[in-house]
């Protein structure tokens, strides 16, 4: 049963993306209960409204959130554009790495990170722990293309051909080889943190192939501050409302998501509420009354802000956890 929810003191509340079926997308925006506004007469996610005001009023992010460091991207950047291939963009994704150069072990001097309302000395670490970091492992062996890394063997040794000492796994269907260090420096990548975008010292691993370098943050562990977990409403989310899993980019004032549907709903309507503090996200979806397979199925949606996100938290609606960036 779909529950119908007011919405009560709702400063803001935009429903991005295509028009609903039988909507006019040229009609002026409806008010709702306190003055909050809901576009287009379609109010079939009013309950969006009532989760998102909830989740919004929950978030208690502590002092840390406004004087220290606390990321919002994760720790693997990319600084400038690489020119992927896809057999490169696989193995960036997957972390699949190879050493052809000196990785220093020693600790550099404490770096500075440098908000847009001032600067923080952090410690760091060095560019042979923040390279551990980096790489994730060694990619399977694949059809066309036998592995050069195998058990005992270094990165880039002799082929390990089948047999006793060999891969046992079947072959990949994907490209599956590592990218190539070439040199590494210390230098500085932007980063999305609490305080708006951060300029935070970062390895810079100059890799074979690609046009720009790939940087992993440089600041220790003991100076990484982590975002608080989010409140939710205690009752379960109404149907048709769907929680958003994490951010794929963030470009001034656009956020691109994905949200988690049913493998037989409709496509999702992106759903915002937007606040000068905090940016609740989620979708709507129009469930299919049929029969469908239980599964879950991610799906891009974007929305628009009324201004740039900056340093403000963005919220699950379902979950109130805060969302990171994840490429």
């Amino acid at each position: 049963m779909r529950r119908s929810l007011a919405l009560l003191g709702l400063p803001l509340l935009v429903l991005a993306g295509c028009a609903a079926p039988g909507a006019d997308p040229a009609a002026p925006p409806a008010a709702g209960p306190g003055g909050a506004s809901v576009s287009g007469p379609d109010h079939r996610w009013e309950a969006f409204g009532q989760r998102a005001t909830e989740v919004a009023d929950a978030w208690r992010p502590g002092p840390v959130w406004r004087s220290g460091y606390v990321p919002l991207d994760e720790a693997t950047v990319l600084v400038g554009d690489p020119g992927f291939t896809d057999e490169t963009k696989q193995a960036f994704l997957n972390g699949w790495y190879r050493d052809q150069t000196a990785l220093p072990t020693a600790r550099p001097a404490d770096g500075t990170i440098r908000f847009p309302d001032g600067v923080l000395r952090v410690p760091l670490v060095s560019a042979a722990d923040a390279y551990a970091q980096l790489d994730q492992g060694d990619p399977p062996p694949c059809e066309g293309r036998p592995s050069t890394l195998g058990p005992g063997r270094p990165k880039g040794g002799p082929t390990i051909e089948p047999g006793p000492d060999g891969w046992v796994a079947t072959q990949a269907p994907s490209p599956c080889i590592p990218l190539t260090v070439t040199g590494v420096t210390l230098g500085g990548a932007p980063v999305r943190t609490s305080r708006g975008e951060a300029t935070v010292p970062a390895w810079l691993f100059t890799v074979e192939g690609l046009r720009a370098p790939v940087a992993r943050l440089a600041v220790a562990p003991s100076a990484v501050g982590t975002a608080p977990e989010g409140t939710a409403p205690s009752r379960p989310v109404d149907d048709g409302i769907v929680g958003a899993l994490d951010l794929r980019a963030v470009t001034g004032n656009r956020v691109d998501y994905r949200v988690g549907t049913g493998a037989c709903d409709g496509e999702p309507t992106p759903l915002v509420l937007e606040r000068d503090d905090v940016v609740v996200i989620g979708g709507g979806v129009v469930r299919s009354t049929g029969p469908c397979t239980m599964q879950l199925v991610m799906k891009p949606v974007s929305v628009t802000l009324k201004a740039p996100l900056g340093g403000r938290a963005v919220l699950d609606a379902a979950s109130g956890t805060p969302l990171l960036v994840r490429r």
